[in-house]
């Protein structure tokens, strides 16, 4: 019988705290047929999108915008941890649970016009995906759309990327 994705995907109960269901990705990369399964699903969700560039968010971005950016012959723009990137770069700052982070990308990632993809394995509040939309549209370019293997739903990710599209391979509707 054929796998479905999300049966590549371990959950492990209490978290990093109790009442936390975590929903491990590295599950999906270690197996062969669930990387493939989780690549070509993802890549289904956008056969219709148009854009120009994928940018995918440090570090699991890169494990699944890459192979689609491959796929599809688009460029991939990384966007990274602070201090990571060796050239000029805009950066954003943006609240985590316990206090913030801020990621940067090249200031010549990104051409005015440009549509952009952006790539993350897990949207939970929206937090790391609203950075990355500002990072994109501070040097000019569109967002085309979001695409994520895995999203919270009941962390309400969406409710901040409103206007925006985004798709998801699998739907979680707890946190």
């Amino acid at each position: 019988m054929m796998k479905k994705l999300e049966d590549y995907v371990v959950t492990i109960p209490d978290f990093p705290e109790p009442g936390i269901m975590f929903r491990d990705v590295t599950s999906v990369c270690q197996d062969p047929e669930g990387f493939k399964l989780a690549i070509d699903e993802m890549q289904k969700l956008i056969t219709d999108l148009d854009f120009d560039i994928i940018a995918g968010a440090e570090s699991r971005g890169f494990i699944f915008g890459a192979p689609i950016a491959y796929n599809l012959n688009k460029s991939l723009v990384l966007i990274r941890k602070k201090g990571k990137l060796p050239r000029e770069t805009v950066e954003e700052t943006y609240s985590l649970e316990y206090g913030t982070a801020t990621i940067e990308m090249h200031k010549d990632a990104v051409k005015p016009g440009q549509k952009v993809l952006l790539v993350d394995d897990l949207m939970a509040t929206g937090g790391t995906v609203e950075a990355m939309i500002k990072l994109v549209e501070q040097l000019g370019g569109k967002v085309a759309g979001v695409l994520c293997l895995m999203e919270l739903a009941g962390l309400n990710g969406r409710e901040k990327l409103k206007g925006y599209r985004v798709d998801s391979a699998l739907i979680y509707e707890g946190k």
